[in-house]
């Protein structure tokens, strides 16, 4: 057993395996709060169990780095690349509608393995199976569960349960005491909802994730003291599982880790744009608008395309007269009139009022941030594809050769590696990944999607926390050897080796190994994964069902404030501009 003590209640559950999810946890963030022994259960599992960094993938953010730890596979095949999919220019938010591979806990189903998951991001809606989950994040607040009614069940029996902070991350009229009491009461939550599931379903496997051990290092800039009271927090719930669970063996990982950033962002549109691959406008779609979508997500919303509402299109008429929002809102806020700038001229409209991508007129582009890369408006597969596919190559050999000379202002090259797609990602759905892969210099540094007025160069400040490549990975118990030396291990290394400790054969399927510490089973062929993106139902068809679906559990999720609901969800985490 790995707990400190067996189960106070004197009743054992049959719980054999459990994974421990972590955003953002890494040894370098660890080790600190050892030395002042905030985290002594963490610290206990690294001592005791095989340690090691856990390299994360491309792009190493939540979204689609959480599907590949629990699938296995690299983006290319489960589908989920960024916080949003595509369908040509149109978007919608990432759900597990989008995740075309099967997840540990469907993979155990059918090795006769039940299973607890709660808030693994990327599990709404959930997948059905023997046993019970929570969806997490990009999930709307009230999210649909498996089987249904639980969430109401839990509520009942636990009391309060949110998958989001009840404030709004930009309100600054929330003292950030208050703040950090939420991020504590979010900790708890994760922490009575699967003790009470496991002691209500008894499942062989659970999965536990905590998310704001990544939030509160974008929302307060690493403020030590705050990064020591959430990391306490969850330290305490991890404690009282596995004291309440006592599972056979333990599994503590994590997406990507977290550190401190001192380098540039790079507005990589406005590069492309001066080069000559993209022309902008000030009219049309552009790329989305985060403020209304993350509203109406926070409230519990889905959020499945962004069309420019009736402010939007004024805006950009406005604009073409060279009425821009920012100049409003600065006119505005010259005169002391700040509160009304902010209502009147949100970074919603002003994005939309301001330079867009034209994508009629682009051959290449940044849609978002974090997908770390850059996309060929490439005929045949874009709506306004301009490049034909004869010249893909040529286009694309160009771009990189381009972007590979870009330096920072201090003379040092801006990209450690700029490589084609090929290089990070295969699969059936390869052609939702970005072109051509950007990953900045030690990541010290981001690119950015947007355009600023006026600018005379393509650089800016940096946020002076984010993502690193390296998270970590822990694992002791029943079935690991505990003796073993790990150098290192691969995201897509945790869920065929999770699956060979429990003593099951993982999917042939996987891009990953059985670790060192583990003695491997054998890789079967499961049957293809159903009903989501891999099934014969258009993506669009998928969301009508879902909508109608979740309409019916959850009359009271939508109201006549809809448009102003989905807004803060995705800018919790912080990553969202």
């Amino acid at each position: 057993m790995v707990s400190n003590e067996n189960n106070t209640d004197g009743e054992s559950s049959s719980l054999e395996t459990l994974v421990i999810g972590i955003d953002a946890g890494c040894l370098p963030v660890f080790e600190r709060l050892f030395e002042d022994d905030r985290i002594p259960t963490i610290e206990r599992l690294c001592s005791d169990g095989v340690t090691a960094p856990l390299e994360s993938q491309i792009p190493p953010w939540t979204p689609s780095a959480w599907p590949s730890v629990y699938t296995g596979v690299n983006p290319g095949k489960h589908g989920a690349i960024g916080f949003v999919g595509y369908d040509g220019y149109d978007w919608h938010v990432t759900s597990n509608d989008d995740v075309a591979a099967q997840p540990l806990w469907t993979l155990l189903d059918q090795q006769d393995r039940s299973s607890v998951v709660v808030n693994a991001p990327v599990t709404h809606p959930p997948d059905e199976f023997d046993g019970a989950v929570i969806p997490g994040f990009l999930g709307p607040e009230d999210p649909q569960c498996h089987p249904a009614g639980l969430l109401a069940e839990v509520r009942e029996a636990i009391g309060e349960y949110r998958v989001y902070p009840n404030y709004t991350r930009d309100d600054e009229s929330v003292p950030e005491s208050v703040k950090m009491a939420e991020y504590q009461q979010l900790a708890r939550m994760r922490g009575a909802a699967f003790r009470y599931l496991v002691d209500e379903y008894d499942p062989d496997f659970g999965f536990l994730q905590f998310q704001k051990t990544d939030t509160v290092f974008h929302e307060f800039a690493g403020d030590e003291e705050k990064v020591e009271t959430i990391y306490e927090a969850t330290d305490e719930e991890i404690t009282r599982v596995l004291e309440a669970c006592d599972p056979d063996r333990v599994f503590l990982v994590s997406d990507h880790g977290m550190g401190p950033y001192e380098g540039y962002e790079f507005r990589l549109n406005e590069f492309l744009r001066d080069e000559g691959f993209l022309e902008t406008t000030t009219s049309g779609k552009g790329m989305p608008s985060w403020t209304p979508m993350r509203r109406r997500l926070r409230e519990g919303e889905e959020y499945d395309t962004w069309e420019p509402g009736t402010v939007a299109r004024a805006a950009s008429v406005a604009a073409q007269f060279g009425i821009t929002a920012s100049r409003i809102r600065t006119a505005l806020e010259r005169v002391g009139l700040a509160d009304l700038a902010i209502k009147y001229a949100p970074s919603g409209v002003s994005r939309t009022a301001n330079e867009q991508v034209d994508f009629s007129s682009s051959k290449a582009y940044v849609r978002a941030r974090t997908e770390l890369g850059v996309r060929i408006n490439l005929a045949g597969r874009e709506p306004m594809g301009v490049v034909p596919p004869s010249e893909y190559e040529t286009v694309r050999e160009e771009l990189i050769e381009l972007l590979r000379g870009v330096e920072t202002p201090d003379g040092e090259s801006f990209f450690e590696t700029v490589e084609p797609r090929e290089e990070y990602f295969h699969g059936e759905h390869v052609e939702e990944t970005v072109d051509i892969v950007t990953i900045p210099t030690d990541f010290e540094h981001t690119i950015s999607e947007q355009f600023r007025e006026n600018a005379t160069t393509y650089f800016g400040p940096v946020e002076p926390w984010n993502h690193k490549l390296d998270g970590v990975f822990v694992a002791l118990g029943e079935g690991i050897d505990e003796t073993a030396t790990l150098e290192r291990a691969h995201l897509f290394d945790v869920a065929p080796t999770v699956m060979a400790a429990m003593g099951v054969p993982y999917s042939d399927r996987m891009d990953g190994e059985v670790v060192s510490a583990v003695e491997p089973t054998d890789a079967i062929e499961y049957p293809e994964h159903e009903g989501r993106a891999s099934s014969g139902l258009t993506r669009g068809n998928e969301r009508d069902q879902n909508q109608s679906r979740d309409q019916d559990q959850d009359q009271d999720q939508t109201g006549p404030n809809a448009d102003d609901d989905v807004t803060e969800r995705l800018a919790d985490l912080g990553y969202l501009n």
